[in-house]
């Protein structure tokens, strides 16, 4: 076999390398990939089905409900526009408090209930989680202009 040829090979072999390493890590970026959503947007159905997201605001006054086995909470997420329930089985971080800002990652069951599997509550009194924020006032100028028209 001539260098040329050989050289080529090896060019070859390479790019075929570089591209298989490409796709795993794409492949792995894509399934690792969690988008956030507001309780509206989850209302409007814009959230995916059977795919793990966040969704954030505040947890809701006297929606907290804790059941006999210790671990599974239900409470409400809203952004004082729409409201979405949620249940997480684990122990709640310390911060965890009725009209406070929080951010749970799961999903969505048949029946419109968020499954969580990881709640992330604020860190300090001033801290709202910047998504959950701006969904918050997002939703609080939408309900402005519907009462102003």
């Amino acid at each position: 076999m001539k260098p040329r040829h050989k050289r080529m090979m090896l060019i070859g072999g390479g790019v075929a390398a570089l591209a298989l390493s490409a796709t795993l890590v794409l492949s792995a970026f894509q399934k690792n990939l969690v988008f956030f959503f507001s309780p509206s947007q989850v209302a409007n159905k814009e959230a995916p089905q059977n795919r793990t997201f966040r969704i954030g605001g505040l947890v809701e006054a006297g929606s907290v409900k804790r059941e006999a086995d210790g671990l599974t909470t239900t409470f409400v997420v809203t952004d004082t526009a729409n409201r979405i329930a949620v249940s997480y089985k684990g122990a709640l971080p310390d911060l965890f408090k009725e009209g406070k800002g929080v951010v749970t990652q799961g999903k969505l069951d048949a029946g419109g209930l968020f499954v969580a599997s990881e709640v992330l509550a604020k860190h300090d009194e001033n801290y709202m989680p910047p998504e959950a924020a701006h969904a918050v006032d997002q939703a609080q100028k939408a309900q402005k202009s519907v009462v102003q028209n």
